[in-house]
């Protein structure tokens, strides 16, 4: 079982468009409603995989009870803490080149209280969770130590943590030894404070994420691929991917494959990419089935090409 933590969850509407035209009025050629938050994505794609998962999550406000009752329609365990704010609602433009337009809510304004007891309500219910994914970003309320703070205290029930924030909250848990950390290219390249310009680029900062704490780091790296940096080795992949639909949701999927997998080495590596390959290709943030994956399309090598140029290079 994956027991996935998201403080701040959203629904997640995404319109397709013909082309995105500040200023006017557009007609959307189809629209759908997600529930949404990284860790909420990592329980769909878990699901869509056909494992038990369980999420913990604030809601507030009619919008929360429509997240819950999605979050049974996917067959996800929800275990919804009541807060006194409205969940948020995100939009997503999506055009047919995989452009990709978002506006983010901020979110609801959590208490002391609300926040002290979503750490309790993830220790109570993490006995039987092979492991706890701790994703996104925190609401207002929350300081960046809160995800540290459940990291030592989960870890000390013996849970293995996998860990997907940025900035301040990423930093503050490292010192708390989470098992695996999953930045993109650019969260990676500001949480060593300097530019990333090749894959040797990545391997290196990956290498001091692990120097500060974390026990494993999975780097996306768009479409150049994903970097892994573990105690059994150096592993880099790639997938092909034949049109991009859209982009939302791919590095949690990636995730879910990832831990799916074991968690990892190589295998669990190619599992990550598979799922974020097989996600970019469907609709919103839709989430891949088993059906979805293409293994064949997978390649995963211990012999890194250090010297590789990023094809978008992070400044």
């Amino acid at each position: 079982m994956i027991l996935t933590v998201t403080p701040n969850p959203s629904l997640d509407r995404t319109y397709e468009v013909p082309r995105l035209e500040r200023g006017a009025v557009l007609r959307a050629g189809a629209d759908r409603v997600d529930p949404g938050g990284k860790g909420v994505n990592v329980s769909r794609a878990v699901a869509a995989a056909g494992h038990r998962t369980v999420a913990v999550l604030p809601v507030g406000g009619p919008e929360g009870a429509l997240l819950l009752r999605l979050l049974h329609e996917y067959g996800i365990e929800a275990a919804g803490l009541p807060v006194g704010g409205s969940t948020r609602v995100n939009v997503a433009v999506a055009e047919p080149d995989g452009t990709l337009t978002k506006v983010n809510a901020a979110g609801p304004l959590l208490t002391a209280d609300e926040a002290e007891t979503l750490i309790q309500s993830v220790r109570s219910r993490s006995a039987d969770a092979d492991w706890i994914a701790c994703c996104g970003s925190l609401p207002r309320g929350l300081a960046p130590e809160w995800y540290a703070e459940l990291v030592a205290r989960t870890h000390a029930a013996g849970a293995r943590i996998a860990l997907d924030t940025s900035g301040p909250a990423l930093t503050a848990a490292l010192r708390e030894r989470p098992d695996v950390v999953k930045p993109n290219a650019e969260e990676l390249a500001q949480a060593v404070g300097r530019p990333l310009a090749t894959v040797g680029d990545a391997v290196a900062a990956a290498g001091e994420l692990r120097a500060l704490g974390a026990r494993a780091v999975l780097a996306s790296l768009g479409a150049d691929g994903q970097l892994l940096v573990d105690a059994s080795g150096t592993y880099f992949g790639t997938a092909r991917v034949p049109a991009v639909r859209s982009n939302v949701g791919a590095g949690d999927a990636s995730l879910a494959g990832f831990l799916i997998a074991g968690g990892t080495g190589p295998e669990a590596l190619a599992s990550a990419l598979a799922h974020g390959a097989a996600a970019v290709q469907l609709p919103g943030s839709a989430m891949p089935t088993p059906s979805d994956l293409d293994p064949a399309a997978v390649t995963v090598t211990g012999d890194v090409p250090l010297d590789r140029a990023l094809t978008e290079p992070v400044p």
